[in-house]
């Protein structure tokens, strides 16, 4: 029986056959989106048979609703997300002059999508750049509404700039502005409660899944009011809310000056020893070295907007690519998440048969995750695992690999279902 997904007493509700509206997207999107939902179709039919499946809703975004409604977001398609919950969409482009900073933004914004989710693993058979990408399990919590991301920007000798500059200056005595004149202005709030709902869920998710650290990734050497207060208000919430559950650095450098070394060595090894998640902070630049290097010692990452940007690509290059790297963005207050390709929309390869869709449906494995039909997730990493290591790829990956074989999207989405078992 068909219906919709709810959310009720902080925990969505799932029936068995529940209506999960789609954007096609823009460019490759109308190329990936029909093969990924077979493979997702393939899964859940694998796993459940006929007891569960997914009604697909599609709904308007972009290039194809502005030629259709003359609206890149027509209201239908925010109603419908709010109305289903639960969505996954295709890439789409940032329209021009038309007043929208960003299409992926202003839904993240609007659904108040707080949490960008990026797993980071690697599939057997794909080329990567550092020798041990099988080292690599990572999921990174992006937040998603703050930072440099909210938009707040005044362009240089517009009048606001002005205003702005003036007032920093002459109301705050601001005289660091080594050339006010020609600056342009942007700010970055940072506030305590995004902070905590991000860091909450990074933490919520690594007791779940038993995985042993959240790393916080600041540059609170610098940006001490705005970065340094992310690491800190995330020390204050593990040691608050989840004292029975976590051991912080902080912690450990308390016991260390109080007690020494030893002491604080032998309190973390216990901690290790109960299964408690160690909650520990690295600065941005040296974590884009320590993900390289040693990336077995980081396994959910909690940062802000722009952080989790440059570390997200760095990650995805490390496992094969952004064409294979998968996104989600949640509120985990009220249930919102729309599942998203990671990748751009790729113009120049559009309706050629080229584009690789494991992106996307890597991010339908996702969304199978959240709805709670694991069994069919995990289908869809097996067959991938299966395809890549038989060398059977599109062309992104065909050129990278000796022996590969050339296949089209649909081919490929074909292949993944065949191993399915």
């Amino acid at each position: 029986m068909v219906q919709n997904i709810q959310f009720i007493n902080n925990k969505i509700v799932v029936p068995d056959e529940p209506i999960i509206p789609f954007i096609e997207g823009d460019g490759i999107g109308k190329d990936i989106t029909g093969p990924s939902q077979r493979v997702i179709n393939a899964a859940v039919a694998a796993a459940y048979g006929d007891y569960k499946k997914i009604i697909w809703k599609e709904v308007l975004a972009g290039k194809k609703a502005f030629e259709l409604t003359g609206s890149y977001m027509p209201d239908e398609t925010l109603d419908a997300f709010k109305e289903y919950l639960v969505g996954i969409k295709g890439p789409l482009e940032t329209p021009v002059g038309e007043g929208i900073r960003s299409l992926n933004v202003a839904l993240r914004q609007t659904l108040d999508l707080y949490a960008c989710v990026r797993p980071f693993r690697w599939f057997k058979g794909v080329p990567s750049p550092i020798r041990y990408p099988e080292l690599v399990d990572m999921h990174i919590f992006r937040e998603n509404t703050e930072d440099i991301y909210a938009g707040i920007e005044f362009m240089t000798g517009n009048d606001k700039a002005i205003r702005f500059r003036d007032f920093l200056i002459n109301e705050l005595g601001v005289d660091q502005i080594r050339f006010p004149e020609t600056s342009s202005f942007g700010v970055k709030p940072v506030s305590k409660e995004g902070s905590e709902r991000l860091i909450r869920a990074a933490i919520q998710f690594a007791i779940r899944c038993e995985l042993p650290s959240v790393t916080l990734v600041h540059k609170g050497n610098i940006m001490k009011f705005t970065e340094g207060a992310f690491k800190n208000w995330g020390y204050d919430l593990a040691e608050s809310e989840f004292s029975h559950q976590t051991f912080t650095w902080r912690q450990y450098q308390l016991i260390e000056k109080q007690e020494g070394k030893a002491e604080a060595n032998a309190a973390m090894s216990k901690a290790k020893s109960l299964g408690k998640v160690i909650v520990k902070d690295v600065i941005t630049d040296a974590f884009l070295q320590e993900s390289l290097l040693h990336p077995y010692d980081h396994s959910v990452i909690a940062t802000l907007n722009l952080n989790g940007d440059y570390i997200s690509d760095q990650l995805a290059a490390m496992v094969g690519g952004i064409g294979i790297s998968p996104g989600a963005n949640i509120n985990y207050n009220s249930g919102y998440a729309i599942f998203e390709a990671t990748h751009g929309t790729a113009p120049n390869i559009a309706g050629t048969g080229k584009a690789n869709p494991s992106s996307l449906i890597l991010s339908g494995a996702m969304l199978l995750e959240y709805l709670g039909w694991d069994k069919a997730a995990e289908h869809i990493y097996d067959a991938l695992d299966h395809t890549f290591s038989k060398r059977r790829v599109t062309s992104d990956l065909f050129t990278m690999m000796e022996g590969a074989t050339l296949l089209s999207t649909s081919e490929f989405a074909d292949e993944i279902i065949r191993n399915i078992h």
